[in-house]
């Protein structure tokens, strides 16, 4: 799972929401897809919080990378 690009993982995620929203599959399949989901949202929260960091990052002059920040010129 963790081997998948995001938005793969995304698609899941939505197939499965959309299956639970239907309605027509039984308590022990939707325990099982709800299950899932869970897991599908872990690693996207995952992956999401991984990217945050890396476009925080700013190669600075150096050549070193440094957490971005902004300047408040008030």
């Amino acid at each position: 799972m963790k081997d998948k690009k995001f938005e793969e993982l995304m698609n899941e995620l939505e197939i499965i929401v959309k299956e639970l929203e239907n309605g027509e599959i039984d308590l022990e399949k939707s325990i099982e897809k709800y299950t899932e989901a869970m897991k599908l949202v872990k690693v996207c929260g995952d992956k999401l919080n991984k990217a945050v960091i890396s476009v925080n990052k700013v190669l600075a002059e150096n050549g070193n990378f440094e957490d971005f920040k902004i300047e408040d010129n008030q």
